[in-house]
């Protein structure tokens, strides 16, 4: 994606006299070889599509699966789903939650990631709230590109921070005086505890949603971040 982008702008913005810049000239602005450039202009002639990100409308489909009444059982849980059908259904849910990816394009994403999962007689039954994207998956690079950004943003605030302007809530707690043996305590307790957290902002966030006939010009991006600390420290650093 970075090779991409960096190739498109030097192609279209660093020309002579207005014509588009040769690969030669490409490959000296960016550092990348004179074929990789090739290969990279060809993607983008032929408008190869740059990964979708489908973590916002995942998470959108997960928490009106646990959130939305027609999709809870009487007890207030998810219920487990038909994957088609105009009664309550995974296919009615992407309909209503999943913006424009596709509704078979959704059920393989989240069966892959193991956030659902069939049943022996065919139903779908959702396993996390949260949506997190495979391990190998080039969405799980722009996932972990987002928390960066987002984290960048907020410290970005607050270091520059104005007379007028609120500081943003940045934390952290840590020890560097563990033993090892309490590192797989604690990711089932960051796992409980942080997941059980998260869902109470995400109802907080959904009760105060506006309505869909509302302009989106005027929203506001609203949210919470939340990553593990692990680091092997040398001796030195503990004293």
């Amino acid at each position: 994606m970075s090779k991409s982008v960096f190739v498109e702008a030097a192609t279209q913005e660093f020309g002579i006299k207005g014509r588009p810049t040769n690969v030669s000239r490409v490959s000296i602005i960016t550092g990348i070889s004179r074929k990789e450039v090739k290969r990279q202009r060809d993607l983008l002639l032929n408008n190869e599509p740059v990964v979708k990100g489908k973590t916002t409308d995942a998470t959108r489909v997960l928490s009106g699966w646990f959130q939305d009444a027609d999709f809870l059982d009487q007890a207030g849980e998810p219920m487990l789903l038909q994957e088609t059908g105009t009664k309550p259904s995974f296919e009615v849910l992407c309909d209503r939650y999943s913006g424009d990816i596709a509704t078979q394009t959704m059920l393989k994403e989240l069966l892959q990631t193991g956030t659902i999962e069939r049943t022996k007689d065919g139903e779908l039954r959702v396993i996390r709230r949260f949506y997190q994207p495979a391990k190998h998956d080039d969405e799980n690079l722009t996932w972990g590109i987002a928390l960066i950004t987002d984290l960048a943003a907020t410290m970005n605030n607050n270091v520059f921070l104005s007379n007028a302007a609120r500081p943003r809530f940045g934390r952290k707690a840590e020890s560097v005086r563990v033993l090892p043996s309490s590192v797989s305590e604690f990711h089932t307790f960051l796992d409980i505890r942080g997941q059980a957290f998260l869902e109470e902002i995400d109802v907080w966030l959904t009760n105060r949603e506006a309505n869909d006939d509302a302009q989106e010009s005027a929203f506001v991006r609203l949210g919470v971040g939340m990553f593990a600390i692990e680091e092997k420290l040398k001796e030195e650093r503990v004293r």
